[in-house]
């Protein structure tokens, strides 16, 4: 069984994903609607992420991942981000990870 996610940042990157869940997947080109892409601080580092806004989108990449991939990612994502289901603009229904804002109100 394999689920779909959908990318936008470091996870575009096929030496990021290798780190990640142990492989690189080319995935397909694909449209975000609703959401626009903002940062998120983290300590030093400064990430990616996308943020509610009805009049953007983001564009990124469809990916299939194994069950177990995607709990991997989980932990790459870390509790600032939530995943969430959505339709891209091609009709895909998806994971994608999008701001937490529990945790960036701490």
């Amino acid at each position: 069984m394999t689920e779909r996610l959908f990318v936008y940042g470091t996870l575009k990157n096929a030496r990021i994903q290798k780190v990640v869940f142990g492989r690189s997947e080319p995935g397909e080109p694909d449209e975000l609607v609703g959401f626009s892409l903002s940062s998120l601080k983290m300590g030093s580092l400064t990430c990616p992420v996308v943020v509610s806004d009805p009049s953007s989108s983001v564009m990124g990449i469809v990916i299939s991942v194994t069950p177990e991939e995607l709990r991997r990612i989980d932990r790459y994502e870390t509790e600032a981000y939530m995943r969430v289901r959505v339709t891209l603009k091609s009709g895909i229904n998806t994971w994608v990870y999008i701001e937490n804002r529990e945790y960036k109100d701490r």
